[in-house]
């Protein structure tokens, strides 16, 4: 496999430099979930912490000279994590980088009552964004999705994250069992009044693998909205959203201008990040070329990976530059400023087919603009079509 050329080497720099921590641990497993978390009966923070920032420290030393420009825990389940683990590892990511002036270090909570009483101390360690698990404001909804909060612990677990933090975002999942679009309408106009700067908002989906996968493999979850009106939940999301100064920057994602989640921002731009904790995915460019990272998916694997072998890296492959380009595409793609477009030519090698954006430009799909290429409206419903159209 060949390094990227040389010129790219910079690339990254146009997206940013990020950490991810991934802490496996959950209360429950939640039925709809594909991502790797586990329950356990006893965690020992302690060891956690110490294999974490030593994480941190190895890729510190092959990464030096750099600036975080963010920080974010995910899961899992981080509101699990003691203040004070969350303490060592951010100390563990300022001794190993400089941090930016403006850094944005974020974490994942659910609203229960243990995890918002450790609220203050994640402040208190460095942790300025909140990024709280709500997933739907109607509790009959909250029990089918698996979640152990009630909407009343949301609104009281939101409140407290207010007083903790300058930033505070939460998720909510559309397109449930039963669920009308005047449900929705509703719902979402009332997290609306709740929110203070960003909006995370998925429509279900039914993933293999999971509790509900099974379900649905075997005939048993019904009463899901059909695609139609899936779709028109999607719009009327955009509608709502951007009527209240929310507009939707990604896919999925809506913030008030200038509240736009800065660590999502480097995957979607394509900058690098340092990826620790079982089955962390990461991308880091080196002086030969830039590399995917791939660590150990069990967590005792990988904490004896980590203690025992000096690293918790299962895999480590060189990206080729076709496929930066790809990455590039598909994650660009998906936020409403679009795509640099000389940065995606550097990268594949070639110009855009103008046939393929003029034809794309005149069916309305997307709009080509200061340099770059982005969705409209009426396109991003169907941003798998355009991409497939682009990558030809």
């Amino acid at each position: 496999m060949t390094e990227n050329a040389p010129q790219l080497t910079d690339d990254w720099r146009a997206g940013g430099f990020g950490l991810y921590v991934h802490w496996p641990f959950c209360a429950a497993k939640c039925p709809y979930c594909d991502f790797n978390s586990h329950v356990v009966d006893h965690i020992d923070q302690t060891r956690w912490a110490a294999a974490l920032a030593r994480e941190i420290d190895r890729l510190a030393a092959e990464l030096p000279g750099r600036h975080l420009n963010s920080i974010f825990f995910g899961g899992g389940t981080p509101s699990l994590m003691q203040p004070e683990t969350v303490d060592h590892v951010i100390r563990a990511a300022r001794r190993g980088w400089g941090f930016a002036n403006d850094i944005e270090i974020s974490l994942e909570a659910n609203p229960t009552s243990v995890e918002m009483g450790r609220f203050r101390g994640y402040a208190q360690a460095g942790v300025n964004r909140l990024s709280m698990g709500i997933q739907a404001l109607d509790d009959q909804d909250l029990r089918r999705l698996g979640r152990l909060h009630s909407v009343a612990e949301a609104r009281a677990a939101f409140d407290v994250a207010r007083d903790c933090f300058d930033r505070v975002s939460f998720d909510l999942i559309y397109a449930r069992q039963n669920q009308s679009i005047d449900q929705w309408r509703n719902e979402l106009r009332e997290a609306i009044a709740m929110a203070v700067d960003h909006l995370s908002l998925y429509q279900l989906t039914v993933e293999p693998g999971t509790a509900f996968g099974a379900r649905a493999a075997a005939g048993k979850l019904r009463d899901l909205p059909t695609d139609d009106l899936a779709a028109d939940m999607y719009l009327e999301t955009q509608e709502i959203c951007a009527a209240a100064g929310m507009p939707g920057y990604e896919t999925s994602n809506h913030a008030a201008p200038g509240s736009e989640s800065r660590h999502n921002l480097i995957y979607w731009r394509q900058g690098d990040w340092v990826a620790v904790g079982p089955g962390a995915h990461g991308r880091i460019t080196l002086p030969h070329g830039r590399y995917a990272t791939e660590a150990y998916r069990a967590p005792g694997e990988w904490l004896a990976a980590v203690t025992q072998n000096g690293t918790g890296d299962k895999d480590r492959s060189l990206v080729p530059t076709e496929e930066m380009a790809l990455e590039y595409l598909l994650m660009s793609m998906r936020l409403h400023e679009g795509m640099d477009i000389a940065r995606y030519e550097r990268l594949v090698g070639h110009e855009l087919v103008p046939g393929t954006i003029a034809h794309l430009t005149d069916m309305g799909m997307i709009t080509r603009s200061d340099g770059r290429l982005a969705t409209t409206a009426e396109g991003r419903p169907v941003l798998n079509a355009i991409l497939r159209e682009l990558a030809d």
